[in-house]
């Protein structure tokens, strides 16, 4: 929890607005005023830079295309990787709780995403299992709720309830997949990452990233030019992951 506080300092906005609040009460309230110019105008070069989806996709791209799609529809030249009896495995991307919102609206868009891509494959071969991965208040209860109504029988569904990141839910999956292959099913951004840590525990997935945030190529245009949410989305999303990864090598190392 500490280590996940102190990286999200260094997230795109914490970073930028954390440069120009440092660099205004140095112009403001002491004579270090060159100190305050430099951090003020590296803050808002950071704004314009990493708001541009021009560069956070350049920044974002190598993470989400690690893996490619699992291609799996009967018109791929392709052999399927899916076999009868094996688990998809779908790892949650945020919730809420709240009460006054319909089912799949509690449900964030990569959650979404995820769940979706799982119900298709499942529904490619027959016998197939899905196991919705997702802790507490109720992240796996509320797929599973999703995925009924979506068509999904209840005797497919196996829930992990109890992870609270990504490394625990590797450590509650294993005894349940063992060392059989399964498909694993998250963001692409976030596949490289998931991938480590289920393989780090002697397991077999089989990667089939979703949720692509980096798409096509940058265009000149006003939206691309201007700083906006989405870029800084973005960007964020990638340091994300690549803190991640760095801190999950660390750890292996020490």
């Amino acid at each position: 929890m500490l280590a996940k506080s102190i990286g999200s300092l260094f997230f795109p906005v914490p970073l930028i607005c954390e440069m120009l609040a440092l660099g205004l009460v140095l112009l403001w309230f002491t004579r270090r005023q060159k100190a305050g110019k430099v951090l003020v105008t590296a803050g808002a070069l950071l704004l314009l830079l990493l708001g541009n989806t021009g560069i956070s996709g350049v920044l974002l791209r190598p993470l989400e295309r690690r893996y490619s799609p699992l291609a799996v529809s009967s018109g791929t030249q392709t052999p399927s990787p899916l076999q009868k009896g094996m688990f998809i495995v779908v790892l949650a991307g945020g919730y809420s709780s709240d009460p006054s919102v319909d089912l799949l609206s509690r449900l964030s868009e990569a959650t979404l995403a995820r769940l979706t891509q799982g119900i298709l494959l499942y529904r490619e071969v027959p016998g197939c299992r899905l196991l919705l991965s997702g802790g507490p208040p109720d992240q796996a209860e509320s797929m599973a709720r999703a995925a009924l109504a979506l068509g999904v029988q209840e005797q497919d569904i196996v829930l992990e309830r109890e992870s609270k990141n990504t490394e625990q839910e590797a450590i509650l999956i294993a005894p349940t997949v063992g060392k059989a292959p399964f498909v694993l099913v998250t963001s692409a951004s976030h596949m490289p990452r998931a991938m480590g840590l289920f393989r780090k525990l002697g397991m077999n997935p089989i990667a089939a990233p979703t949720d692509y945030l980096a798409k096509g190529r940058m265009r000149l245009e006003p939206d691309n030019v201007f700083p906006g949410y989405y870029g800084l989305y973005e960007s964020e999303r990638a340091v994300y992951e690549c803190l991640g990864i760095t801190w999950e090598t660390l750890n292996h190392e020490m």
